[in-house]
């Protein structure tokens, strides 16, 4: 809109009519709105009430190497309590189960269709690993850390092997074994 009235005033002869102060107005005019167009618009930062401008942090860090050991994941896990000795009736217990039940998907020194369970103490809390075993399908919905996993390893979700509690328990054992 500016434009064009700015080629219609620049077509108009203003020098017969001897309005050279009204040129210089105009032109000064349409200046000033052209650049007030072109400043004032495109992007916006928007503001939240009560909250004030919100600065993104993108972590690119895949969810397999990121660490949150407070997170306690969502299932009947509240609390597990770890002994400072490993106990190895639960680590050959365990051992046989990951063999049987898990290693389909999981490899124990490398990527595969989930993750390594290797170190898997040093960036998840005992809580978080029992509940992605023993409840994968709410995790996956309801936990970020299990959903950025989902997406990790192309939306392959950790199948419900149905294990108990006390068999949960001694995979968790053998993973302290991993390190």
């Amino acid at each position: 809109m500016v434009y064009v009235m700015f080629l219609l005033l620049k077509s108009y002869n203003f020098d017969k009519l001897k309005f050279t102060k009204m040129k210089t107005s105009l032109k000064l005019f349409l200046f000033l709105c052209t650049f007030l167009l072109i400043n004032c618009g495109g992007k916006q930062e928007k503001e939240r009430p009560g909250y004030g401008k919100q600065k993104v942090v993108v972590d690119n860090t895949p969810a397999s190497k990121k660490v949150d050991l407070n997170n306690k994941g969502i299932g009947p896990v509240k609390t597990v309590s770890l002994d400072a000795e490993i106990n190895q009736e639960l680590v050959t217990k365990g051992a046989k189960i990951y063999q049987n039940m898990c290693t389909a998907c999981h490899k124990v020194n490398k990527k595969f269709i989930g993750p390594s369970p290797k170190g898997i103490l040093d960036r998840r809390s005992p809580e978080w690993v029992m509940n992605m075993i023993l409840n994968p399908a709410e995790m996956v919905k309801k936990d970020l850390l299990a959903k950025q996993l989902l997406v990790e390893f192309n939306g392959s979700p950790m199948a419900n092997q149905n294990l108990t509690r006390d068999e949960a328990r001694a995979v968790l054992e053998y993973f302290r074994t991993l390190n």
